[in-house]
């Protein structure tokens, strides 16, 4: 029996941008035990997990075909700021803050776990992603999504006030399982 590589997946990338904070806030929902909490010099095996168990279903791939000193050089980074959404005290989501140009700031990763979703969280948990990018005072935030992501991320980014600038069409190219066991080592 022999393994069979991925096949690319099409999608479409949409880019999106807020030049101006909103006015509106979200509150958690009620009766919802859940903390965000920053963190500093995350291992990179959390960060992986994080990324698995975030993003695998929708192909989130970039970070998994990184070396362990390519991961840990971009997380590790004065300009990254990470926080991890835990609901009951076990992690359930984070965002990661891409600060490097000070100017326009990027929300580079979003997302929360399968057993977060549904419950009403994502609307303050953007929020709160949002108002950490923000606290710089950049000229704008960005954020981008894709046809592979969950499908009400290119919504509730536009609901919470991204507009979208741009488009493009690309291939993902799945993760191998070799590829996979071998970041989760």
């Amino acid at each position: 029996m022999t393994a069979t590589s991925p096949k690319p997946l099409p999608t479409v990338v949409t880019f999106l941008e807020m030049n101006t904070p909103p006015v509106k806030s979200y509150t958690r929902p009620m009766n919802i035990n859940a903390a965000l909490m920053g963190t500093k010099d995350m291992p990179l095996q959390f960060y992986r997990y994080l990324q698995y168990r975030v993003g695998g279903k929708w192909h989130w791939v970039a970070r998994h075909r990184l070396s362990n000193d390519e991961l840990s050089e971009i997380i590790h980074r004065e300009t990254t700021e990470i926080d991890v959404l835990y609901l009951d005290g076990v992690p359930s989501g984070f965002f990661e803050i891409d600060r490097s140009n000070s100017k326009r700031v990027d929300l580079a990763y979003f997302g929360m776990m399968e057993h977060a979703i549904g419950r009403g969280l994502g609307k303050w948990f953007l929020a709160q992603a949002i108002d950490a990018a923000w606290s710089s005072e950049p000229n704008s935030i960005t954020v981008n999504t894709c046809t592979l992501d969950h499908p009400s991320a290119l919504g509730l980014y536009q609901k919470l006030g991204f507009q979208p600038i741009g488009r493009t069409e690309t291939e993902i190219l799945p993760l191998t399982d070799d590829e996979m066991l071998a970041t989760l080592k």
